[in-house]
């Protein structure tokens, strides 16, 4: 992690004020590793009927097939009661499952205890979310997780922090003058993006939560947010695929089972086992890296291979390991094996001249307004409520 020259390190809380809960689905099966299972799974629903319809759901004491329920912002499926409901399948979309770990998940309300519609309202292809970790002793993974696709409640993540208040890039969420003061004390004004990648290249577990060190030296501030921004794009994966350079890309040497069961790894070759299957070379950084105690790859596969309840829609899946989970096990291989190398950049990120928390008490950038910790209005349309009647917001 970061050496830092002064504990007043400001707190992730206070430069990013306004966070929301992730969305909590109260059930799993709405999301899945592929999207043709939700589909699968949705027709089965519609087929059942009354009670049985009703136990296929998995109601609890937010959702039950009769519950009334508004339209998540941006989406347009129904808002009928799910017990009447005989149409298609929404349309699914790409969401955070885990660390590292994109799925999909059919976008309706009807089928989530808590999706915290204020996210989806600021949810667009230039937002980026920030999830913070919970600390495990001895642990050596990242603090501070950014994705471009919406986080679920999943594992030991915390928060979500949108980059963004408004949709399309607009109002920052960073503490009021923060940019101002950065800018006079550096000699020139980051964009937010600059704040976002300096944070996930700093970020720290403090003991009051997240801290993030910041320079006033530009050389300094300089580095971290290229090291910064380098994280940003491998952890958000937009655009170009990263790839490991010739002869330590990872491939499949002997192809993967049908139904693999089991993941090893065997450091002397550098090889991932599945089953009978094998990928080499695999740097051990790969296999050992870490987010909240838990070795990322094998949570990746065991949320593609254990066995679900029979009976349920869970257990509508792929009956053999499609093409493209081999595809996505080599790019998050390299994802990982990248990031790794790039800790040793952040041990060497020493933040001199530190802006401290009372530096930034003092220029009254903190305490940050109680407004600032609260979601944008960014309505500019009506929201369908429930059963089509418009949202009252």
């Amino acid at each position: 992690m970061p050496s830092v020259t002064h504990d007043d390190a400001p707190l992730l809380a206070d430069l990013m004020p306004w966070s929301v809960a992730p969305p909590r689905l109260g059930r799993w099966w709405p999301t899945a590793p592929d999207a043709g299972s939700l589909k699968a799974r949705w027709d089965a629903l519609m087929k059942a009927e009354g009670p049985d319809r009703e136990a296929l759901f998995g109601p609890t004491r937010s959702r039950t097939t009769h519950s009334a329920v508004a339209q998540l912002p941006g989406q347009s499926t129904g808002t009928g009661r799910l017990a009447r409901e005989s149409g298609p399948c929404p349309e699914p979309v790409r969401v955070l499952h885990g660390p590292f770990d994109e799925q999909w998940l059919i976008p309706d309300h009807r089928l989530i205890d808590a999706a915290r519609p204020e996210l989806w309202r600021v949810k667009d292809r230039r937002q980026v979310f920030t999830v913070e970790q919970s600390v495990v002793p001895d642990a050596s993974g990242p603090v501070l997780l950014a994705a471009s696709s919406l986080p679920l409640s999943a594992g030991r993540g915390g928060r979500v922090r949108p980059l963004y208040r408004r949709p399309g890039g607009l109002e920052p969420n960073l503490a009021p003058g923060l940019l101002d003061h950065l800018g006079t004390r550096l000699g020139h004004s980051p964009d937010p993006v600059d704040l976002l990648a300096w944070t996930v290249a700093a970020a720290r577990a403090g003991r009051n939560g997240c801290a993030v060190p910041i320079t006033a030296a530009p050389d300094v501030w300089t580095y971290g947010v290229e090291l910064g921004r380098r994280m940003l794009w491998l952890m958000c994966r937009d655009g170009e695929r990263p790839k490991l350079p010739g002869g330590r890309r990872p491939y499949v040497r002997a192809p993967l089972p049908a139904r693999p069961l089991d993941l090893r790894y065997d450091r002397a070759e550098e090889a991932l086992h599945v089953d009978e299957g094998r990928i080499s070379p695999v740097p051990p950084e790969a296999w050992d890296f870490e987010v909240g105690g838990v070795r990322v790859l094998e949570q990746w596969f065991a949320s593609r291979t254990e066995p679900p309840e029979p009976g349920t829609l869970e257990a509508i899946r792929p009956a053999t390991w499609p093409q493209a989970w081999t595809s996505e096990l080599l790019e998050l291989i390299t994802v990982l094996a990248l990031l790794a190398e790039l800790r040793t950049q952040q041990a060497g990120l020493t933040v001199e001249k530190p802006i401290t928390a009372e530096e930034l008490r003092t220029a009254g950038v903190l305490p940050v307004p109680d407004s600032a910790r609260r979601p944008a209005s960014v309505l500019d349309h009506h929201e369908e409520g429930p059963e089509g009647q418009f949202a009252l917001i």
